[in-house]
């Protein structure tokens, strides 16, 4: 059988229970016309243990179907955010 698909993206959402909004950015350059365009997409990915906070870096990997929407999970967290961390909140206050 094949690999899996595996990309790496930005949580931006971590509002549900075990799932978490990963964002992807593409940036290319038209064909025709050379514009550079940039191209978001949103997965929802499982993320079993609730580990992952706002802002981190994301390993996803596909897998079957988890739910309507979801049918990626987190494999690894790529990178630590300071944003959601609470002692960056307290010093910022």
């Amino acid at each position: 059988m094949g690999k899996r698909k595996t990309c790496i993206g930005e949580v931006v959402n971590t509002g549900m229970d075990k799932t978490r909004i990963v964002v992807i950015e593409r940036i290319f350059s038209h064909p025709r016309y050379k514009k550079i365009i940039k191209q978001v997409r949103r997965f929802k990915v499982h993320d079993e243990k609730n580990e992952c906070r706002l802002g981190d870096r994301v390993r996803m990997e596909e897998t079957r179907p988890l739910s309507k929407d979801k049918r990626w999970r987190v494999v690894e967290i790529v990178g630590r955010s300071g944003l959601d961390t609470p002692s960056a909140a307290a010093k910022e206050a």
